[in-house]
């Protein structure tokens, strides 16, 4: 353990974004596991549905500075061409 107060600190604040960070990062893997699902199901509406609430998850993320704008525009591409190559 730390002795210095501002270490002490820092390893409070590190773990406070830590746990920020990880229930983000957790929130987008439940919704693109969802859009999965639709697509695996073949339900086209409920894959859209769903594409649009990951995106909104995914972009918010990245604008938090959690994921790279380029990590989540590739995340959002994939499952976009997944939805819009359903049958």
């Amino acid at each position: 353990m730390a002795n210095i107060k501002s270490a002490k600190k820092r390893i409070l604040v590190s773990q406070k974004k830590h746990d920020k960070n990880k229930s983000i990062k957790s929130s987008v893997k439940t919704a693109m596991k969802k859009v999965d699902a639709a697509v695996a199901a073949n339900d086209k509406a409920a894959a859209q549905a769903a594409l649009l609430a990951a995106t909104s998850t995914i972009e918010k993320a990245a604008t938090k500075g959690v994921y790279h704008k380029n990590n989540a525009a590739r995340k959002v591409s994939r499952m976009a061409k997944a939805v819009n190559t359903m049958a």
